[in-house]
C-alpha cells in the first residue's frame, strides 16, 4: 500500500497568496475612489438643496438671504451680494476643491 500524504505544496500556497495580494492591490484603491465619489455626490446634492432653499427664501421675501436658510446650508458657504441678482452656494469636495452652484434672478424668473 502506498501511504501518500494529501495536501497542498508550498509552491501552490505561495501562488495563491500572490494572487490574493494582486487582487487586493487592485481592489483597495477602487474602493477608496468610490468612497470619495460618494462624498462628492453628497456635497453636490447638499449644494443644490441649499440653493433651492435660497431660491424659495428669495421668492417668499423678495431679497436674497445673506445667511443659511435651512439645515442643508449649515456646512456650505452662501454668497448673495446685495447689489447683485446672483446667489452662489459653495461646498468643499473631498479633493479639497470647491463645488459652486449659482442662481440668477431676472425679475420673477430664476435660472439655476
Amino acid at each position: 500500500m502506498n501511504n501518500m500524504r494529501r495536501g497542498f505544496t508550498m509552491i501552490e500556497l505561495i501562488f495563491v497568496i500572490v494572487i490574493i495580494g494582486i487582487l487586493a492591490a487592485v481592489a483597495i484603491p477602487k474602493l477608496a475612489a468610490t468612497r470619495d465619489d460618494a462624498q462628492d455626490a453628497k456635497v453636490k446634492a447638499n449644494v443644490v438643496t441649499c440653493l433651492t432653499d435660497v431660491v424659495a427664501a428669495y421668492t417668499a421675501a423678495g431679497t436674497t438671504p445673506s445667511s443659511s436658510v435651512s439645515p442643508a446650508c449649515a456646512d456650505l458657504t452662501v454668497s448673495a451680494p446685495a447689489t447683485s441678482d446672483t446667489v452662489t452656494v459653495t461646498g468643499k469636495l473631498s479633493d479639497s476643491t470647491d463645488y459652486n452652484k449659482s442662481a440668477i434672478y431676472k425679475g420673477s424668473q430664476v435660472s439655476i
